[in-house]
């Protein structure tokens, strides 16, 4: 019978081979959400779309992603998290199929669709991954998952160096030949008992709720999905604002917006160390601190001011260089990201058992979050006419994110450290 060492020393060695199968597949997931942020420009001259048009085929996946989130969920628990992560691989590679084959708008659609399994591949992935992971080391392990958005970033500056080379039907083709090599590997290095499927597993979403109504979970997913939901709305956002901002071609906006997607992504692996470490709730805090600093110095439009003198008008001009603006945005990314390393820790860490569910509802959050607000941030644009009001309006949601956030935590301290009635 072996010890608890030998035991410990299996489950290392086994999530040495699953985490690294896991993040690789979660970066070609994440790079299907924002597939059509850069090559939809180049979709929307060619089919001569309308901005309506435009606008589905690049919430679709979003959309698609946040109705499959709990149900992938479910089934994770309920089959197994490695049979609906094969699934998901496999619906992607039909979908860049699909996007090689077809020429018509209906057929974009169809495929963006299909993209939003990249939601199925999270939620069963975060239940893969935590399988095999001890409680000390889970605020790392979901934060080097998380950092698997690292793929949304790289689409920035992958996907017009592929269509500049081999035009539009290289990109498919490319995600089309990764998919395929990592859903092999998952398939060769990977046994099906490591995530064994639970068919007695709890299933009706109502009970599943009861219980996390219990533990406060539906309010972490709450504040999880307003700052994971903006940090991917101004993924999407950014690469036009900062065209338009500075005057810069499509492509340059978008590869000078990876700078903002990476460094949040891989932010997230710090914010989950450093919450093993120090506690979720102080490092959610202080990251979500920096977010309002950083928003709040990125708010400001540019703006001339008439000072009225003795002998003359005095004009000064204020814009913030793109340089210094650039810092923020980087400064924004990794605040983010550290924040939803912690929040994603402190979520699963109290619902364990239930972690696939929770992931999806986390999801849920995010995607729905992420889908509202570009429609806002451009109807606040076209009513205000001022490009940094979407800043504005961020630093308002995650204001009030922190204070219900240090309100709760401090609440919680209270009930736990505190005896009743203090």
């Amino acid at each position: 019978m072996k010890s608890e060492a030998d035991r410990a020393d299996d489950r290392l060695a086994s999530l040495a081979v699953v985490l690294p199968l896991a993040v690789a597949g979660f970066v070609i997931a994440a790079g299907c959400w924002t597939l059509f942020a850069v090559a939809g420009v180049h979709l929307r001259s060619e089919l001569n779309l309308g901005n309506l048009q435009f606008g589905f085929l690049l919430a679709m996946p979003m959309a698609v992603s946040a109705a499959l989130a709990i149900p992938a969920g479910l089934a994770a628990q309920k089959f197994g998290a490695r049979r609906v992560m094969l699934v998901c691989l496999a619906g992607l590679a039909v979908c860049m199929v699909i996007l090689l084959t077809t020429d018509t708008f209906p057929g974009y659609l169809v495929a963006a669709g299909g993209l939003g399994l990249a939601g199925g591949f999270y939620s069963a992935g975060l239940q893969f991954v935590t399988s095999h992971c001890e409680s000390r080391r889970l605020g790392l392990v979901l934060g080097v998952f998380g950092a698997g958005v690292t793929g949304a970033g790289f689409n920035y500056y992958l996907v017009p160096l592929f269509h500049e080379a081999f035009s539009w039907q290289g990109v498919p083709l490319a995600y089309l030949i990764v998919l395929v090599l990592v859903l092999a590997l998952l398939l060769m290095l990977t046994d099906p008992k490591d995530a064994e499927a639970d068919p007695t597993a709890e299933t009706a979403v109502t009970v599943l709720l009861r219980r996390m109504k219990r533990r406060r979970a539906w309010q972490l997913c709450a504040y999880f999905g307003v700052v994971a939901g903006s940090f991917f709305a101004l993924a999407l956002w950014l690469p036009d604002y900062l065209s338009a901002q500075f005057e810069l071609p499509v492509d340059s906006g978008a590869r000078l917006a990876q700078w903002f997607v990476i460094p949040g992504a891989l932010a997230q692996i710090v914010g989950g160390s450093l919450s093993d470490r120090f506690g979720s709730a102080r490092v959610v805090s202080r990251a979500l601190i920096a977010c309002l600093i950083a928003l709040f110095v990125l708010s400001y439009p540019p703006m001339t001011l008439f000072i009225q003198g003795v002998d003359a008008t005095v004009r000064v001009d204020f814009a913030l260089p793109m340089r210094v603006e650039g810092i923020f945005v980087v400064t924004l990314g990794l605040a983010m990201g550290c924040s939803m390393g912690g929040l994603q820790r402190l979520v699963i860490i109290e619902n364990r058992p239930m972690a696939a569910f929770v992931a999806g509802l986390l999801l849920v959050g995010a995607c729905s979050v992420a889908f509202v607000l570009p429609v806002i941030f451009s109807s606040v644009n076209h009513w205000l006419g001022i490009r940094s009001a979407v800043f504005m309006i961020l630093f308002v949601l995650l204001i009030g994110c922190l204070f219900l956030f240090a309100r709760e935590s401090r609440r919680h301290e209270r009930e736990h450290l505190l005896h009743p009635g203090i």
